[in-house]
């Protein structure tokens, strides 16, 4: 990058799962935003057991989606507050028929998908659940990434 050029960013994704290391994320991606001019994009990604929950029938799809609005609400409150826009989405982060699809590959789609040009991910959880899936991922999106990536 030549440093006579200005950076400039306009959507910030964030990839979350739940946990309290993606609610930091979160408040990241919103102060770069708040920096930029930016909006934040939050994407929940599902994680591999609840996945396969779903698909047996034995995690209730709307219990799943009823925890996710929860989550996505509370973040976007810290977006609220510092008057960033903010969009989310959800995404199923493995496939049980499709051996390619994996948290890091959704994350990077969605950023193509949504424009982001910066992504801000966290690097571990320390909560061992199903839900927290965005431990495996920050290494793979900072290897494969065309945006700048903020591990936190």
């Amino acid at each position: 990058m030549d440093v006579r050029e200005s950076f400039s960013v306009e959507t910030v994704l964030v990839p979350v799962d739940g946990s309290e290391e993606s609610a930091t994320a979160v408040e990241y991606a919103t102060a770069v935003a708040d920096r930029y001019d930016a909006s934040v994009h939050v994407l929940y990604v599902l994680g591999r057991g609840v996945v396969k929950g779903m698909n047996a029938g034995s995690v209730e799809e709307d219990a799943v989606a009823e925890n996710a609005q929860r989550f996505l609400e509370e973040v976007g409150s810290v977006a609220d507050a510092y008057g960033v826009p903010m969009a989310t989405s959800m995404a199923h982060g493995f496939s049980p028929t499709r051996k390619a699809r994996h948290p890091g590959i959704v994350v990077l789609d969605t950023a193509d998908a949504v424009d982001a040009d910066f992504i801000v991910i966290p690097r571990e959880s320390v909560i061992e659940t199903p839900a927290e899936v965005l431990e495996q991922t920050a290494e793979y999106v900072l290897s494969y990434a065309s945006q700048p990536v903020l591990s936190v």
